[in-house]
């Protein structure tokens, strides 16, 4: 593992908190994230799950956020982190957080189709075309977000796709989504 070091203590508080400074380069990056107990992606995970709990949405949680990126968490399965942790400690601190997370993960690359563009711009995946799409006219696709303790579900709509009861009105920018859970 490559070793983790932080100067930002330094370089923003030495002279004025010396200690403090300390503390953050070389005891918590310094010494914490260079303990071998915990792979770097999973601590990069649990970082910003404790910042999301806490309610922190400031420059840190997005540092933290692009150093999960960079340490190979991708952009469905921050999705799914965060709706899960939105479960416990509240929607809109996973508003919030989905916000910060979008920015970070904004460069992946999107396809030129008219559904790859509007994906990029969702917060959940679109998905695969929904497996009961026999009882839909027009398209209709269904990707899980969770699947501990409550299945959840992201069904997204093409605009005019209906079944017998139902019509998904919508506006030119894309369908509608709806979130289920089983």
């Amino acid at each position: 593992m490559k070793k983790i070091v932080q100067t930002a203590g330094r370089n923003t508080l030495g002279e004025f908190a010396p200690e403090f400074a300390h503390y953050n380069d070389d005891v918590l990056f310094g010494e914490n994230w260079n303990n071998q107990d915990i792979d770097v992606k999973t601590r990069c995970i649990l970082t910003v799950v404790a910042l999301m709990s806490s309610g922190i949405t400031d420059s840190s949680l997005k540092y933290h956020l692009e150093n999960a990126k960079k340490n190979g968490v991708t952009k469905k399965k921050i999705a799914a982190i965060i709706t899960h942790v939105a479960f416990y400690v509240g929607w809109p601190k996973g508003w919030a957080v989905f916000y910060m997370a979008k920015e970070v993960w904004n460069d992946e690359e999107v396809g030129n189709d008219a559904k790859s563009q509007h994906e990029a711009s969702m917060v959940f995946p679109i998905g695969d075309p929904n497996p009961v799409g026999e009882y839909f006219i027009g398209n209709s696709y269904l990707t899980p977000i969770s699947n501990d303790q409550v299945t959840i579900f992201n069904v997204t709509f093409e605009p005019g796709c209906r079944n017998n009861w139902h019509i998904h009105h919508a506006t030119s920018g894309g369908g509608q989504i709806l979130i289920c859970s089983r």
